[in-house]
């Protein structure tokens, strides 16, 4: 955006397309094009400043939509039996050994495991400088490069302990002569360079030190002399290392915070600097740069009210958080000290420790009032918050906070009492969609299950193994898909979006129609219905919309007006239909009206309220079983409201089903336009629920905002219309939850001869259960999910079926049986089942009964006698008895399987031509 002179100007549209399209070297000029149209421009035109402003904004904002802010779940702290007499000054975790080790003000140290705490064992620290009761330890780090712990003591002396020698933690050297006491030390290991390390001291007397070695793996210092102690460790003098005798490093000092002590110092390897903090208020933290191919130090001060007790730096973030002693928890950008980044208020007392978890962007703050806060770094809010679970101690308790990451341990101690918090393990997540599923339908053509996404994304399942298929991106741009409906025929697919439009699709991903169900508005549809001649929308307006097929003819349809008008007095959300006419909708308002849909006029409406009872007194209602002849037509609809509401049809006394607010499902007889039935399903804090119901009407599924499913018995539950409302629970067959977040839809299909369940949650997953029963598994998985059909179930549900599909039955049993075994047991099985089940009612069922009669046993003799392939001789024997078996199964799917046999290539190709010649 520079001319020749380097001066910066504003783009039109034509030239902003021309140029973002061709740098960037990917998209089309159509999404250019709207992103210029998104950003805020003056009199047609962009500028760099605007663009960077718009992209920030943007992103800020999908990252704080996407992220969720999740909590962690805290089992029972859990108290540490701990010998430690004294308070715990340090805790660390020792990766080559997977231990945890602690150490106490009195150099007493202790090995833990790291699965079960447990502890394992017990060293004394030894210290030839001062007696036993006067030995005072401050602080210790972890060297992992050469397997040493430095610990520092009052007696101002760092000692470096060998944790791989044979004689357990035994010093190796001794740095002596520092000038104040060391209070705090911090260790940073070049990655790429293990060789190149710093260890950094804070002391009593506001001074910091960093200890830069160059070739740590080979020697931290260098023998200067043969001055060594009683115990043969090596004796550094800190003098020497100042004035550089030691080759193999050198040190960098400042002392920026003096007189105050040094509370906590880290030293920042992305940065090349240390940091420290301590209580004084105008040197609250400190930064020492270095300075480029130089030992000298440029420090920076920030200010805060009362000080500052702890420290942490995030890496991927580049922030810095500090517990200050005024209650505040702030966020520094190390480049800036004027004023923090943001201040994290909530704590009623002086923070003590903070801790950033790296991976997850979040931090943990500690308080001198026993509370811990968990804060979103993104967002700057406490997503948790723990108290009253830590011991009850003095005030002027010292704590300390430790955290491994990837165990999830949390150690806090109490002075010598040490207490772990573990989190729960996360559940772990399978997602079909990359967004939240909103709807699923089976297509009972293709034998496919499909799902649509809230980012217009639609994805067609293979039902038996759960593994995609295909998939159409964007169908509706970046609006959501917020239902799906098929035709009767099972080819074409009508998707809803929030852009208020309802597209018809074939099954390659084709639009054929596009319905301008919101006239040009972005509205909120809820359901698509298919009556007859029409198709129905709703979801956004007290009136339905209506599409008659007839308008079909091009390819973008207007709606036609619904003769009956407007009869809600809510927004109308869902609908059910039951032939010949039937027409039953729903409202936000729980308000159901019935409906002619030849005429569209309005015959009754049903109100859960007492005016009913006077409704069907009026009517004469008896205790009559009418039986009427219904059919489960699907409906669904997700709303965030108040209430929303479900419909199926049933039948016999209790005809409807709805199910809306407050987890309650009610039970209709739209023939007295009374209520029945009622109970509620699940918990009322849950809101809204979904549900379905079983063609045959003998099963009811609900599932709430938890991601529960529950399934009902139906069959005898409010047969009869009675006086009074029954307000029993039907039998509860089952209940488990096969999603971690709310269930958005809810499908029952027969796949086969196995009644199955479809769901689909915002979790982004789509789950496929038997009924009853539990979960076969989630679309997308790794592991396919078989839905298990045996042979014997394969020939019933064709038992009634002409002889072509008996032969594509018999096909697949043989198939089936080939992948599943035992062999020559399943042939024997499908024997005697074609014997006993066989239809005698036509000539060609009975010649094919007796033909298989004959060449089964055949077939079992031979197998057991010659040991054969049994799947290649039984393919050769039914070609020869009914070779058109052949040309009704394809042909690709009977090599799929008889590839693997050379007797079948050898001996049945004769058959194959003649029959396709012969036959035609």
């Amino acid at each position: 955006m520079q001319d020749s002179s380097g001066v910066s100007h504003s783009l039109s549209r034509v030239e902003f397309i021309d140029l973002a399209w061709s740098t960037v070297g990917h998209g089309s000029k159509e999404e250019y094009g709207l992103l210029f149209d998104s950003v805020v421009v003056e009199e047609g035109r962009v500028d760099w400043g605007g663009l960077c402003s718009f992209l920030l904004q943007e992103l800020s904002d999908k990252v704080k939509n996407t992220r969720p802010l999740r909590a962690p779940c805290w089992k029972s702290p859990r108290t540490l039996t701990s010998p430690h007499r004294d308070p715990v000054q340090k805790v660390l975790y020792l990766q080559s050994s997977g231990q945890y080790v602690t150490v106490s003000r009195g150099g007493t140290v202790r090995l833990r495991d790291g699965e079960d705490m447990s502890l394992v064992n017990t060293h004394r620290l030894q210290n030839s400088t001062v007696a036993p009761k006067d030995l005072w330890v401050t602080d210790m780090v972890l060297l992992q490069n050469v397997h040493k712990i430095a610990v520092s003591f009052t007696s101002k002396e760092v000692y470096f302990y060998d944790l791989l020698s044979k004689q357990d933690f035994s010093c190796k050297y001794k740095l002596q002569g520092l000038k104040f006491t060391p209070w705090c030390l911090d260790y940073w290991l070049d990655p790429s360079q293990p060789d190149h390390a710093v260890l950094t001291i804070g002391d009593t007397g506001g001074q910091v030190s960093a200890l830069y070695f160059t070739s740590a793996q080979i020697s931290l210092f260098e023998r200067l002399s043969l001055r060594t102690d009683s115990d043969s460790a090596d004796i550094i003098l800190w003098d020497d290392l100042v004035k550089g005798k030691h080759r193999c490093c050198y040190t960098v000092t400042h002392q920026a915070q003096a007189p105050a002590w040094v509370r906590k110092v880290r030293y920042l390897g992305s940065l090349e600097a240390f940091v420290s903090c301590c209580t004084a208020p105008q040197s609250s933290m400190v930064i020492g740069w270095r300075e480029k191919e130089s030992r000298s130090i440029r420090v920076t001060s920030f200010f805060t009210e009362r000080g500052i007790w702890d420290m942490d730096h995030h890496c991927g973030l580049s922030l810095i958080a500090t517990a200050g002693v005024d209650h505040q928890v702030l966020l520094w950008n190390p480049y800036v000290t004027s004023e923090p980044v943001c201040v994290l208020s909530g704590h009623m007392s002086p923070v003590t420790a903070v801790h950033f978890m790296q991976a997850k962007q979040q931090l943990l703050s500690y308080s001198k009032d026993k509370v811990l806060c968990l804060w979103d770094v993104s967002s700057q809010l406490c997503v948790h918050r723990l108290a009253g679970v830590f011991p009850k101690t003095q005030e002027d308790t010292h704590t300390l906070l430790y955290l491994h990451e990837e165990r999830q341990h949390l150690l806090l101690s109490f002075n010598s009492l040490l207490l772990l918090l573990e989190t729960a393990k996360e559940e772990k997540k399978i997602s079909s969609h990359e967004h939240p599923v909103t709807c699923v339908l089976y297509n009972s053509l293709f034998r496919q299950v499909v799902s649509s996404d809230s980012a217009s994304s639609v994805i067609c399942w293979q039902a038996d193994t759960g593994q995609k298929v295909k998939q159409f991106h964007r169908c509706h741009g970046n609006a959501e898909i917020s239902t799906i409906a098929l035709d009767g025929t099972q080819t074409r697919l009508f998707t809803a979006g929030a852009d208020g439009e309802v597209k018809v699709w074939d099954f390659n991903g084709r639009c054929l129609h596009r319905m301008n169900a919101g006239l040009g508005r972005a509205v909120d549809i809820s359901q698509v219905l298919l009556l007859k001649r029409s198709i129905v929308v709703m979801g956004w307006d007290r009136m339905l919309t209506v599409f008659r097929l007839h308008s079909f003819s091009q390819s973008f349809v207007e709606p036609s007006e619904w003769k009956g008008g407007i009869e809600h007095r809510g927004d109308v959300l869902c609908a059910a239909f039951r032939p010949p006419q039937t027409l039953v909708t729903g409202s936000y308002d729980g308000e159901i009206i019935m409906w002619n849909s030849s005429t569209e006029k309005a015959l009754k409406r049903l109100r859960p309220h007492a005016e009913h009872e006077d409704n069907r007194r009026k009517q004469g209602l008896t205790l009559t079983n009418k039986n009427t002849n219904v059919c489960s037509n699907r409906c669904w609809w997700f709303l965030q409201t108040f209430l929303s509401l479900h419909f199926f049809f049933l039948s016999d006394g209790a005809d409807l089903v709805s199910c809306g607010g407050s987890g309650v499902v009610q039970l209709w007889n739209t023939q007295y336009g009374c209520l029945v039935g009622q109970f509620t399903a699940h918990n009322k804090d849950l809101g809204s629920i979904v549900m379905t119901v079983s063609p045959c009407g003998k099963y009811l599924v609900t599932a709430d905002r938890e991601g529960t499913i529950k399934m009902w018995d139906m069959k005898d539950y409010c047969l009869k219309p009675d006086e009074k409302v029954n307000k029993e629970l039907p039998k509860l067959l089952h209940s488990f939850r096969p999603h971690l977040d709310q269930v958005t839809h809810l499908e029952m299909c027969l796949h086969g001869d196995r009644l199955l369940l479809l769901s689909s949650s915002s979790d982004c997953s789509v789950a496929l259960s038997y009924l009853p029963g539990d979960t076969v598994g989630l679309f997308g998985q790794v592991n396919k999910h078989t839905v298990h059909l045996s042979a014997l179930q394969l020939l019933e549900s064709h038992r009634h079926s002409p002889p072509l599909s008996l032969g594509r039955c018999l096909l697949s049993v043989a198939s089936f049986q080939f992948a599943s075994g035992p062999h020559t047991h399943a042939l024997t099985q499908s024997h005697k089942y074609i014997h006993t089940n066989l239809p005698k009612c036509k000539e060609e069922h009975a010649q094919m009964k007796a033909n298989m009669h004959v060449h089964l046993h055949t077939l079992y003799n031979r197998i057991q006698r010659e040991k054969i392939c049994w799947f290649s001789f039984y393919m050769h024997e039914l070609l020869r008895i009914n070779v058109w078996f052949c040309v009704a199964y394809s042909f690709k799917g009977i090599m799929r399987h008889l590839i693997f046999s050379h007797y079948f290539i050898r001996h049945c190709w004769i058959h194959i031509f003649s029959a396709v010649f012969i036959r035609g």
